[in-house]
């Protein structure tokens, strides 16, 4: 088994980005936090309801919708049976319906997504971030967050010590992942998807769909030392 020790990285001052990289949208571009996820509440509004652990999700879910649906009825004899999509069809529009209204519908929420460095950005001297969903298994089934209209184009940037420990662990082939953070509220309209896994078959997926105002970059305040390497 590969032992990697590590050591704790000195902070520097957070970057300053230059306000024209935002252009209009001031997603496209942040700077990287040198915090753990469970530090994720410092850098968000106290009235913030943190969504990383199947507890929170459920509980969240609960004051939307009361109770999970019944997956089993509504899956009934597989994809195949053509009156499954036209059961789930119905039960999003009834669910939607009756989440109108409710005082947890616009409230501040954030989840977590994976994210990895990819290319360098020299315009901002920072780095692309490649994402991927996280899928939180929990009593109402396999939950994942979607994002409405992130944009495309996602840069992070480090301070000047972070860095130059990047630089050289993506030049040594070495894969930098990273939390990613995303604050808002859920989109009124549709707020949750309700869905069956396209890999499993029966099991049943959620998706609030969030309208993100923020995104946060997190990267444990860690640097490498690897045991192999000595």
């Amino acid at each position: 088994m590969t032992v990697v020790c590590f050591c704790t990285v000195a902070l520097a001052c957070p970057p300053a980005i230059p306000t024209a990289l935002y252009g209009e949208d001031s997603l496209s571009v942040k700077t990287l936090l040198s915090i753990r996820l469970s530090d994720i509440h410092s850098q968000l509004p106290p009235d913030t309801q943190v969504l990383i652990d199947a507890a929170a999700i459920e509980q969240f879910l609960h004051s939307l919708d009361g109770a999970p649906p019944d997956w089993v009825k509504l899956h009934g004899y597989g994809h195949q049976n053509p009156g499954r999509d036209e059961r789930l069809f119905n039960l999003n529009r009834e669910r939607d319906a009756k989440r109108e209204g409710t005082q947890a519908l616009p409230r501040r929420i954030a989840f977590v997504w994976s994210g990895e460095l990819s290319t360098y950005d020299s315009e901002t001297d920072g780095f692309h971030v490649a994402l991927g969903p996280r899928f939180t298994p929990t009593s109402w089934g396999m939950v994942r967050f979607k994002p409405e209209d992130l944009p495309g184009n996602l840069t992070v940037v480090p301070t000047s010590l972070q860095r130059e420990d990047l630089h050289r662990r993506i030049g040594q082939k070495q894969s930098v992942e990273l939390d990613v953070v995303m604050m808002g509220s859920l989109v009124p309209e549709e707020s949750i998807l309700y869905d069956f896994s396209h890999e499993q078959e029966g099991l049943g997926v959620v998706m609030p769909v969030v309208r993100v105002e923020d995104v946060f970059y997190l990267l444990a305040p860690l640097t490498h030392c690897n045991e192999n390497a000595r």
